[in-house]
């Protein structure tokens, strides 16, 4: 949003459409910007991009992967589509906080992916959140493609594109659950640290955090 100077029409308009002390916060969102404009990033297993999710066009395949049982087990989106289209419609018809996407690898969709404002998240209530701080959440869709070492390329290609393309951001969040091990492990290997365990909702979390300073060394 640009910056405002008291007096100006302008000004008054944007006062009658939020209420003040929403201005400060309104002032620093900063939101995200969308993926799709981050170009694809080259892999060891091929080009991924991200492409925001369209639920007329994705909402049959994301059921699909959200009814997988290794997926359900920590997503807990299974059942009829329209469970998942509420999940994702949330947050498309949001402000802009958190962005859906699939993960596109060598044009193929392969994954789900949300990128986030863990700053503005609740998640922020339950660690020591920095300004511009972006989170992931990801499952891998197809069985075929997991214990491969393949979420290991994408989180780090995946991080490392948040980081190209946020430059207020110093470090990329996520917080899988402790159970779910290769989770966990595919983070580790993907530069991130585990900083701390969390009592979340509903699961017990690692939290896993990459450091922009850290990025090259990890």
């Amino acid at each position: 949003m640009p910056s405002t100077h008291a007096g100006s029409t302008a000004d008054a308009t944007i006062d009658a459409r939020f209420p003040a002390e929403l201005l400060p916060l309104l002032a620093e969102a900063d939101l995200l910007e969308s993926p799709a404009a981050w170009g694809a990033a080259v892999t060891p297993a091929g080009a991924f991009r991200l492409e925001p999710v369209r639920l007329e066009r994705d909402l049959e395949l994301l059921t699909r992967w959200m009814n997988d049982p290794e997926v359900a087990a920590f997503w807990d989106l299974s059942g009829p589509a329209s469970v998942t289209a509420a999940h994702v419609r949330e947050q498309l018809d949001g402000d802009g906080r958190s962005i859906p996407c699939l993960g596109i690898l060598d044009d193929t969709p392969m994954s789900y992916w949300e990128i986030y404002r863990a700053d503005l998240d609740p998640l922020a209530r339950h660690y020591p959140a920095r300004p511009h701080d972006a989170g992931i959440h990801l499952l891998i869709g197809d069985g075929t493609n997991r214990g491969k070492g393949l979420g290991t390329a994408l989180l780090r290609a995946v991080a490392d594109l948040v980081l190209d393309h946020r430059p207020r951001c110093t470090r990329v969040i996520a917080e899988p659950d402790m159970r779910n091990t290769p989770s966990v492990s595919a983070f580790l290997s993907s530069g991130f640290r585990c900083c701390a365990e969390l009592d979340l909702p509903g699961k017990r979390a690692a939290l896993m955090v990459r450091e922009r300073a850290l990025r090259t060394l990890l």
